[in-house]
């Protein structure tokens, strides 16, 4: 294959990096919401703004983090710091004992994500061509979902060898996480293009207002895209008030995450084909239909299609809002730039977590993923009337 035409080696280390890490969370991610609820007895409500909190913390992470990274020319120490963090943080889980334990071991695995977040995907863009942009950020997610099928797998095979003893399972997730950091340390490498920034003026946070008017559309459209999709740690719920064994949960995120994970790949390169415009509306379709159906479906059948259906439309989103930040940001503050669309995300995930567990425990889940399909319309509609003015699908979200 023509070098030209192939995804650099960086992004295949970042990938396997993602996967390890996300082996670790989404191991913990599967078995958490439980935890919290049966072990710590936290409710639905309590959980969701948790999780809301968290997200929230990373998004606010990356917002100082992008600026640090286009500050120095610098992204592999920061890279680096955020995947530490989180991986220091592991053992804190199964060595809390109630809640606030749990709040500062999830804080401080959050702030671990928000610090590696945007220089991490700012270094995807700064090692590959454009014309590669789609298929690498989606090769990196796809790697990053293995990981995150990989996780519930292995809950479930130690749920099982150790008789659902939750707090073991936790400790699983350390040796991973370990992993992750070790691999940065061997294999990553700073690419030319930061050794090249350093001449560049500094970055302002100034530099954020002047962004171009194509990268605050891409942020409001994201925004809706977080307060349609509430956490998932509501389908782990889902799958507890459907009565589901404890050593079965972790199947969720198993088939959310397989679906996810095969779907990043070909979505990356349909995007570069077709345009990305298309792809998101076509992701906010799955949601709908997701959400639709966990509400609508009894028992197991909606929760195992619903899990699909989310996997889906993670795979067929995720990728391509990453390539459509690296397309609209500035080259010289990419980084920033990924630090402010992560920060908008967070919050309105932060939103969109409370009000759902608000509703799930006034008005039943039914209601709670009802209003996310909602959320979910209204941003296919929103996607709908703003791509025809574009020109093409991609041009809408990418120039």
């Amino acid at each position: 294959m023509d070098a030209s035409r192939r995804i650099p080696r960086t992004v295949w280390v970042l990938g396997g990096v993602s996967l390890f890490m996300d082996m670790s969370s989404e191991l913990i991610h599967a078995v958490l919401p439980v935890y919290m609820t049966a072990v710590l007895g936290l409710s639905v409500l309590t959980v969701g703004i948790i999780e809301g909190i968290a997200e929230a913390t990373a998004s606010i992470s990356k917002v100082f983090s992008g600026y640090v990274s286009d500050r120095f020319a610098r992204r592999k120490p920061l890279v680096l710091l955020g995947y530490g963090l989180s991986a220091f943080t592991k053992p804190l889980f199964p060595l809390a004992d109630g809640a606030a334990g749990v709040v500062a071991a999830r804080f401080a695995d959050r702030v671990g994500k928000g610090i590696r977040g945007a220089p991490r995907d700012a270094l995807v863009a700064d090692v590959t061509r454009p014309e590669l942009r789609d298929a690498a950020y989606g090769l990196r997610q796809a790697l990053d979902t293995v990981g995150a099928f990989v996780g519930p797998l292995l809950a479930m095979l130690f749920l099982w060898m150790w008789a659902n003893d939750l707090r073991a399972v936790l400790w699983v997730a350390v040796v991973p996480a370990f992993l992750a950091v070790a691999l940065i340390v061997a294999g990553v490498e700073e690419p030319d293009v930061a050794q090249a920034r350093e001449g560049s003026a500094p970055i302002r946070f100034a530099s954020v207002a002047a962004m171009p008017p194509a990268f605050w559309r891409l942020i409001a459209l994201a925004a809706l895209f977080a307060l349609a999709r509430i956490s998932e740690a509501f389908l782990v719920l889902r799958a507890q008030e459907i009565g589901l064994p404890v050593v079965w949960i972790p199947m969720v995120m198993i088939v959310m995450s397989a679906v996810y994970s095969v779907a990043s790949y070909p979505a990356g390169l349909l995007g570069a084909r077709f345009g990305r415009g298309a792809l998101l509306g076509a992701s906010l379709v799955a949601l709908v239909a997701a959400q639709g159906v966990l509400a609508a479906l009894p028992g197991s059948l909606g929760l195992w299609v619903g899990a699909g259906l989310w996997g889906l439309h993670m795979g067929l989103s995720q990728g391509g809002l990453s390539a459509a930040v690296a397309a609209v940001a500035p080259a010289a503050s990419r980084a920033t730039a990924f630090g402010v669309f992560h920060f908008v995300t967070g919050v309105f995930q932060l939103a969109s977590g409370a009000v759902a567990g608000w509703l799930w425990l006034r008005y039943g889940s039914a209601v709670a993923f009802g209003s996310g399909a909602a959320w979910a319309l209204l941003a296919l509609a929103v996607l709908a009337t703003a791509l025809p003015r574009a020109g093409t699908p991609a041009a809408r979200v990418s120039h």
